[in-house]
């Protein structure tokens, strides 16, 4: 009978040890093979035992793998990410990346709970690098990314029989508190819109204003514009991966849709090509002609990071308050809410689930809570 002892650690801690557990007989030498085994509870190592021994009476049990962490990470890169698009890819790894620094010398095998923990903690106060002051603690989305990518890391490692248990599986994720989005009123949608009507790329910011992801707007070609049927179809969109802009497919399947056309943005749209053409002329051989909607004077693809710039000037010169480019979805989705467009259309229009535009896309605007008031009020006063 394997005996488990109680073992205080130089840091104070107590771990749970079993010595010279038989697991059967080594392969090459033909010897009797043992192990250690150490856990943070008894009942742990009672539970690692009580496997051991099943998978040695069974004829399953194979010897522990000594990888490290960043082994681990590689192999789940490189094996369960086969469908990922290149921009996620690049945001999974990067959001490892920490991870395989802070447990660079680890075996993958003896990574407990608490270290996890610990880990979360360093994220959570000192593990910025980029996006603000270094050293400075991160938010927690972006902690929780990190900690739901090394979760899937680890159970790929334990499907793979690399691993006996996922340690990050039961670790507390961080509080997240989701940013209100400073959202357009009807009035301010059309302040931004009388700014931006001598605006070169006027048509483009009209897109936006309709909903379209800057990806899908950027991605968006000539050729996706039919004014005889009168439809713009969203089939492409252009991203940013590791700081070079790619053409991809649109962000889902309800992404990629059809979307009616309607002036004034067909106007804006036909004036915008008709300039190009005009540059076009005037540059001669010089000029790229990229097919895309949104191009520069020289007809190359417009910067990804120039466009979301162009539109905070554009809203400084309407005399807007601070507004993300990626939050006109948001606008345009409760303002169409307020005009009793049903949430499946919303949905629809926008490309994405219905649950998705419930729970993330309406908001309501401090104003809006007036009619609210006003309503109780006539009830308490004839109470």
């Amino acid at each position: 009978m394997v005996k488990i002892q109680k073992v205080i650690l130089r840091d104070g801690s107590i771990r749970y040890r079993a010595r010279g557990v038989s697991v059967g007989k080594d392969s090459k030498t033909g010897r009797r093979a043992q192990r250690t085994i150490t856990r943070r509870t008894r009942k742990e190592v009672e539970d690692e035992l009580h496997r051991i021994g099943y998978a040695v009476r069974q004829g399953t049990y194979t010897k522990p793998w000594d990888g490290l962490v960043p082994e681990l990470i590689d192999s789940y890169l490189q094996h369960g990410a086969i469908d990922w698009e290149a921009n996620t890819r690049v945001s999974y790894a990067n959001a490892l990346q920490p991870a395989r620094e802070w447990f660079a010398h680890r075996k993958a095998r003896t990574v407990m709970r608490e270290d996890i923990e610990a880990y979360r903690d360093h994220l959570l106060t000192k593990g910025r690098r980029r996006g603000g002051a270094a050293g400075t603690g991160l938010g927690a989305r972006s902690v929780n990314l990190a900690l739901g990518q090394l979760q899937a890391a680890w159970d790929l490692a334990e499907i793979d029989g690399r691993v006996a248990r996922n340690p990050v599986r039961h670790v507390k994720r961080a509080r997240h508190e989701p940013a209100d989005r400073a959202t357009w009123s009807e009035e301010q949608v059309r302040q931004f819109i009388a700014a931006a009507a001598s605006d070169r790329l006027y048509a483009c910011w009209l897109l936006s204003l309709l909903g379209l992801r800057r990806a899908e707007v950027l991605g968006l070609r000539w050729d996706d514009i039919d004014y005889t049927s009168g439809i713009i179809a969203i089939v492409r969109t252009r991203v940013l991966v590791n700081g070079q802009a790619i053409e991809k497919c649109p962000k889902s399947r309800r992404s990629a849709r059809t979307l009616p056309l309607f002036e004034p943005v067909t106007s804006a749209l036909k004036a915008l090509r008709k300039r190009q053409l005009e540059e076009r002329l005037a540059a001669g051989e010089a000029y790229a002609d990229s097919g895309y909607v949104a191009a520069d004077e020289q007809g190359e693809c417009f910067g990804i990071e120039r466009f979301s710039d162009e539109f905070g000037r554009l809203c400084e010169l309407a005399r807007l308050p601070k507004c993300r480019l990626h939050d006109t979805r948001h606008s345009v989705n409760s303002l169409l809410e307020k005009l009793g467009v049903p949430d499946s259309l919303r949905a629809a229009w926008l490309g994405h689930t219905i649950a998705v535009n419930r729970g993330t896309y309406l908001h309501s605007r401090p104003e809006e809570l007036a009619v609210i008031s006003a309503a109780l009020g006539q009830l308490f006063r004839a109470v």
